[in-house]
């Protein structure tokens, strides 16, 4: 039998593509090159609270740039947001839906001159892009900068550009010591340049930890030089470098679920873009993860409303998938939230199962600080009687809130306050590589605000990792 070529064919071949998503041996998903820890996971953690971190983003995120005169058109044509007021030296999030008004993805848009775009996240998105700049007709030159690979293995590891941030409620004093003087606080999204050890640096308005911060990059070749300066320079203001362990983790107190399923699996209109994406691309390895279990892949989809990006979308424009949302009703619509888990429950029916030698199937496992056992996760959640009333998304450990927390979509009549049971653990069990023959338990959770940390909910930009509005 030949293999298959496509993600069609990969579909086809697996008998459908929720059973191909949730049985794809992919294995943990890797936040490449940065080293798990430099201190350890929980003081790398507390530090974005209390003093200052120092993200390094160089690796585990595609660069996509887009060149050219049809640059503008493309991205009109694939962004729920409107592409007006976009001036150069600035930065919009881009959220794209499939014909179905499911969402492929998210990431940030930085336009760096007038016909010059780069965009930066996940491949769901820049293979969308990239897709339909190659079939749509615009004039534009494309160059994928390719994420670092996930298993280097000792081989040299390039980039176009290294890509850091300075988040935490120092960050600003940082900032200024290493930049030799004042830096101006421009607006969230808003572009600029710093110096660090002599060489200019551009810089984003940005905020991941919850208070205002820059993210910066440049050249590859002085990455190790940008990076030694910051942190020789931050060290009397309590700077620490973080891990790719504690990385992922600080959207569980920030509030961005970073790993929707892209919804390109089933719809004829995107037909032409599974025939396109190649059989070892995103899409077609991916793995879907979790105790939710439904044979229509739609039903995995999400919109922008139930993501938190109802306010984005702007009918001032065409664009794929309006005819979608304009259908939908966003009052529908599940909401964003935090589940703060019973600390009790995890600890006796997760951890505890780990201890019982006479036990021969415990939980699923509960990695730490990042649970996540999918690159697109799905558990269930129901309500005291038995009514699934949404699916947890995101899912790990916070040393700063000391509990386990996730986040989910959940029905827009439930309040927050609410106890609701979360399923963890799959049944029947998948034969991803990441899962280990385990019985499912119930695990209590809190409904609770998103983003989960006081100070985010209070500092970020309205619209930015919040709630449905």
């Amino acid at each position: 039998m030949t293999a298959p070529k496509n993600l069609q064919e990969k579909i086809d071949a697996a008998g459908g593509a929720v059973e191909m998503l949730r049985n794809n041996k992919l294995g943990t998903y890797i936040y490449p090159v940065v080293p798990s820890e430099f201190t350890n996971f929980r003081r790398e953690q507390r530090a974005w609270r209390s003093t200052a971190v120092l993200f390094d983003q160089s690796h585990h995120m595609d660069n996509l740039f887009i060149k050219g005169s049809g640059a503008i058109k493309l991205l009109s044509d694939t962004m729920i947001n409107s592409p007006e007021n976009f001036p150069v030296n600035f930065a919009k999030q881009i959220v794209p839906v499939a014909s179905n008004g499911g969402v492929i993805g998210d990431g940030i848009l930085f336009r760096e001159a007038d016909e010059e775009y780069v965009y930066v996240g996940r491949s769901p998105v820049a293979n969308w892009l990239m897709y339909h700049a190659e079939t749509g007709g615009y004039d534009v030159d494309i160059e994928v900068d390719r994420r670092s690979n996930s298993r280097p293995y000792g081989n040299a590891v390039s980039r176009k550009y290294w890509r850091l941030q300075i988040q935490g409620p120092a960050a600003w004093d940082i900032i200024e010591k290493v930049n030799g003087g004042p830096v101006d606080k421009v607006k969230f999204f808003h572009m600029g340049y710093m110096n660090v050890g002599g060489i200019q640096v551009r810089t984003l308005r940005h905020g991941m930890a919850g208070a205002p911060g820059l993210e910066i990059w440049g050249p590859y070749a002085d990455a190790e030089k940008i990076r030694t300066t910051i942190l020789e320079q931050g060290a009397e203001f309590g700077i620490e470098p973080v891990g790719s362990r504690a990385y992922s983790s600080n959207t569980l107190e920030s509030g961005w679920i970073p790993s929707p399923l892209p919804a390109v699996y089933s719809s004829e209109a995107e037909r032409g873009f599974r025939e396109w994406t190649g059989a070892a691309e995103y899409e077609s390895i991916n793995a879907l993860a979790g105790s939710f279990v439904s044979a229509d892949i739609e039903d995995y989809y999400t919109t922008p409303w139930e993501l938190g990006y109802g306010s984005f979308v702007k009918f001032d424009h065409d664009f794929i998938g309006r005819d979608a949302l304009e259908k939908i009703d966003p009052e529908t619509q599940r909401k964003k939230v935090t589940l703060a888990w019973n600390s009790d429950d995890v600890t006796s029916k997760i951890f505890g199962s780990y201890f019982t030698p006479d036990e021969a199937d415990g939980a699923q496992f509960f990695d730490l600080p990042n649970a996540n056992y999918g690159s697109s996760n799905f558990d269930a959640i129901v309500d005291a009687g038995g009514t699934q009333v949404g699916v947890s998304m995101f899912t790990g450990y916070s040393a700063n809130e000391r509990r386990a927390l996730s986040l989910a979509t959940v029905a827009r009549d439930v309040e927050v306050g609410t106890e609701l049971t979360l399923l963890w653990g799959e049944n029947p069990n998948t034969e991803k590589t990441t899962v280990q023959p385990h019985k499912q338990v119930e695990i209590r959770v809190v409904v609770s605000p998103v983003p989960y940390s006081e100070v985010a909910r209070s500092e970020y930009q309205g619209g930015w990792r919040t709630a449905a509005k």
